[in-house]
């Protein structure tokens, strides 16, 4: 079992800019990607950029592609979210996600949060006008 801690999260004027940590702890060496995900209030938990923890790949959902950067510290065992040029519809809790390694059989498997296996707390990003 992983355990993820996110941190970052903050109030942030419309235009600004935050970085998303999320720090893994335990079986990190069976991590196979890492997710952000994102929940506002009344609103389905949506996908928001994944990273492959070996290889590096990465991918971004459309609403974000652009502005959102994500990265990975293999060292420090800790991802990241840089957030730029933040709009009122970025504003939800933010969430990470870990998944080992498995058979996947779907294209875009890790747009799913059904995929990912550990889960940190959320942080809350505020975006006010």
């Amino acid at each position: 079992q992983v355990q993820l801690v996110e941190s970052g999260g903050g109030l942030v004027q419309t235009g600004g800019s935050l970085r998303l940590s999320c720090a893994a702890s335990g079986r990190t060496v069976s991590t196979y990607a890492l997710g952000w995900f994102r929940q506002a209030p009344g609103k389905e938990r949506e996908f928001v950029a994944a990273i492959m923890w070996s290889g590096g790949s990465t991918y971004y959902a459309d609403s974000v592609k652009g502005r959102f950067t994500i990265s990975r510290d293999n060292a420090k065992n800790t991802m990241y979210l840089q957030m730029n040029n933040l709009k009122a519809e970025d504003m939800a809790v933010y969430y990470c996600a870990a998944t080992g390694a498995r058979p996947r059989h779907r294209p875009l498997w890790y747009i799913n949060y059904a995929e990912y296996d550990s889960w940190g707390q959320g942080t809350q990003v505020t975006v006010s006008s």
